[in-house]
C-alpha cells in the first residue's frame, strides 16, 4: 500500500471549546461559528452531502480547540444515519502512529529496545542474512515482504473476492515462510504492511498482554478516548460505527466491509473527537512517563545505512509542505479512508475520516490547509491533482506464442513460500494462469521464457534437457519467489 504524498447559541460552543472539547453538532456547522473558511470546507465536500451517498467527518485543530467540525453525508444508508464529529470510522493505515506510539510507550518501559532482533519475540521467523531490528520495522526499512501482498499471490486474497479472509496465525506463517528479504535492513526505505502487524505481535508478546487491552489501558484510558480501540474482535458491537461503502457503476453504492481481525497495520476506531485528544498529546503528553521526549521519539525520521533520512518516525510521514515542517499519514481499507496532517510549529491540523472508497484524500485535506495556512506557506504547493501511474514503464509488446510452447509452460507449480499452487492451462490458443479460487487470467508472452500477468512477471527456467522445470515470479517490490513444476500425476 502506497502512501500518499502529502497533503461548533455561541456563548455554550465558546464555554466547551475553552476546555477543549466540541459541542455536538446536529447538522453542517452546527453551533461553530460560520466563516469564509468553513463556507469554503463545506464547498469541497458538496459532492458527498447527500441523502443517499456516504460522504466522511472534517475535524479542524487551531491552538489548542477545534475550530471546526462537522459530518457531510450519511454513516449508514440502510437507516438514512448522518455522519458527525461523534461518528465512529475505521482508519486505515492512519492506525500505524497508534501501534507505534505502543511500541515506544514499551521502549520507555524498558521491556524493548529499537535495536532488538525481532527474531527475540518472533522466533518463528527465519533467520536472514542480516538481523532485522525493531527500529526496522518502525521506519519501513526492514526488507520484509508485504504479507497482503503475499495472500493476494498465495490466491487467498483477491480484488474480485468480496470477504477474503485468514488468521493472524496464518499471516505470521506466511511470513514466515519467506527464505529471503526485498532489500538488505537500512538499505532504503518500502512501505510494508508486515512491519506494522508483526509490531502489533511484538507488543502482546512484551508486554504479556493483548495488543488492544495493551492501548486501551496505557493510551486510549489516560486521554480519555472512550470511543477509540483496536478492532480485533470483528464481532464485537461499536456504537455509532459507520458502515464502510464503495461505488457501483450505476451510480449506487455496496457495502464494503471486512471479516480480517489483523491490528498493527490498521483496525483503529475512532471519532474525530477522540483523535483531538489524540492530536494535542503530541503537544503535552501525558502517555507513559509522561516526558515530551517520548514524542520526540515518535516524531524522528530513521536513517537509512548511508545516512540518508527514512522520511518516516514511528508510523508517521516527516515532511516539508509550502515551506513548513508537516507530519502526517493517511489510510485506506476496504470502503474507508483517512488523513491527518498535522503542522506543529502552526498548531494546526486537520483530521478526515471517511466511509467511501475510492475518496481524494490527499486533494481535500490539502485544499483545506490551504483555505487555512495559505498566507503562511513560504513555498509554492502543488495543486495538481494527484498522478496515477505516471511513472509506470509502458508494457512491452507481446510476443506470439506457438501452440508447442503453450503446452510447454502448461502444468501445476508449486511455492513453498507461499505454501501455493498455479496452474497454467493451454487450451484454444490461449494460456491461462489459475492461482487458488480467485485469480484466473490469461498470460502474454514478454520476453523468451517471460509471461507477464496482472500481478507480475513469471521468468521460467529449463533442465538440462531443455525441459520447463519451474519459474521465479517478480511482483514488485517482492521479487524471486520460486516455484517449482510438479510431475504430471
Amino acid at each position: 500500500m502506497k502512501t500518499l504524498p502529502v497533503r461548533i447559541l455561541h456563548s455554550f460552543a465558546i464555554g466547551l471549546l475553552s476546555l477543549g472539547l466540541a459541542a455536538p453538532a446536529a447538522h453542517a456547522g452546527g453551533a461553530y461559528t460560520q466563516t469564509a473558511e468553513t463556507a469554503a470546507v463545506d464547498k469541497l465536500f458538496a459532492k458527498w452531502d447527500r441523502p443517499g451517498s456516504p460522504g466522511a467527518a472534517i475535524g479542524i485543530i487551531k491552538d489548542g480547540r477545534i475550530i471546526y467540525a462537522r459530518g457531510y453525508g450519511m454513516a449508514n444508508l440502510e437507516y438514512d444515519i448522518p455522519n458527525t464529529p461523534q461518528t465512529v470510522f475505521r482508519i486505515g493505515s492512519t492506525s500505524k502512529h497508534f501501534t507505534a506510539m505502543a511500541v515506544a510507550i514499551l521502549i520507555e518501559q524498558g521491556k524493548l529496545a529499537l535495536d532488538d532482533d525481532i527474531r527475540t519475540y518472533l522466533p518463528e521467523l527465519p533467520a536472514y542474512e542480516a538481523p532485522v531490528t525493531v527500529r526496522h520495522m518502525l521506519h519501513h526499512t526492514s526488507g520484509l515482504r508485504n504479507y497482503e501482498h503475499l495472500t493476494l499471490l498465495a490466491g487467498i486474497d483477491s480484488p474480485l473476492h468480496p470477504s477474503p479472509y485468514y488468521t493472524d496465525e496464518e499471516a505470521v506463517a506466511m511470513i514466515a515462510r519467506q527464505k529471503s528479504l526485498n532489500f538488505t535492513p537500512g538499505e532504503r526505505y518500502s512501505y510494508s504492511n508486515s512491519n506494522y502487524f508483526l509490531l502489533a505481535e511484538i507488543i502482546g508478546r512484551a508486554s504479556g498482554m493483548r495488543t488492544a487491552e495493551f492501548a486501551r489501558k496505557y493510551m486510549f484510558e489516560p486521554l480519555g478516548m472512550s470511543h477509540t480501540h483496536f478492532h480485533d474482535d470483528v464481532d464485537v458491537i461499536v456504537k455509532n460505527r459507520a458502515s464502510g461503502y464503495s461505488p457501483t457503476e450505476d451510480g449506487g453504492f455496496r457495502i464494503n466491509m471486512t471479516r480480517l481481525g489483523q491490528i498493527g497495520t490498521g483496525s483503529i476506531f475512532t471519532t474525530i473527537e477522540d483523535f483531538f485528544k489524540w492530536d494535542q498529546n503530541f503537544y503535552d503528553n501525558k502517555l507513559g512517563k509522561g516526558r515530551q521526549s517520548l514524542i520526540e521519539m515518535v516524531e524522528t525520521p530513521g536513517r537509512l545505512n548511508n545516512g540518508d533520512s527514512a522520511g518516516y518516525g514511528f508510523g508517521l510521514n516527516i515532511e516539508r509542505f509550502g515551506g513548513l515542517r508537516l507530519i502526517s499519514h493517511g489510510g485506506a481499507f476496504v470502503g474507508f479512508r483517512s488523513y491527518y496532517m498535522r503542522f506543529p510549529d502552526q498548531r494546526f491540523s486537520i483530521v478526515m475520516l471517511a466511509n467511501q472508497g475510492p475518496f481524494p484524500l490527499y486533494e481535500v485535506v490539502r485544499d483545506i490547509a490551504l483555505i487555512y495556512l495559505e498566507d503562511q506557506f513560504t513555498k509554492p504547493v502543488d495543486t495538481a491533482p494527484s498522478p496515477e501511474d505516471e511513472d509506470a514503464e509502458a508494457e512491452p509488446p507481446a510476443i506470439a506464442l506457438t501452440d508447442d510452447r503453450r503446452r510447454a509452460y502448461a502444468g501445476r507449480y508449486y511455492s513453498p513460500e507461499l505454501d501455493a499452487y498455479y496452474t497454467l492451462r493451454a487450451t484454444d490458443g490461449t494460456l491461462t494462469l489459475q492461482v487458488g479460487r480467485y485469480h484466473t487470467e490469461e498470460l502474454a508472452a514478454s520476453a523468451a521464457d517471460a509471461l507477464r500477468w496482472g500481478y507480475g512477471t513469471l521468468e521460467f527456467a529449463r533442465n538440462p534437457a531443455g525441459e520447463i522445470s519451474g519459474f521465479v515470479l517478480h511482483s514488485e517490490p517482492i521479487r524471486n519467489l520460486r516455484f517449482e513444476k510438479l510431475p504430471l500425476d
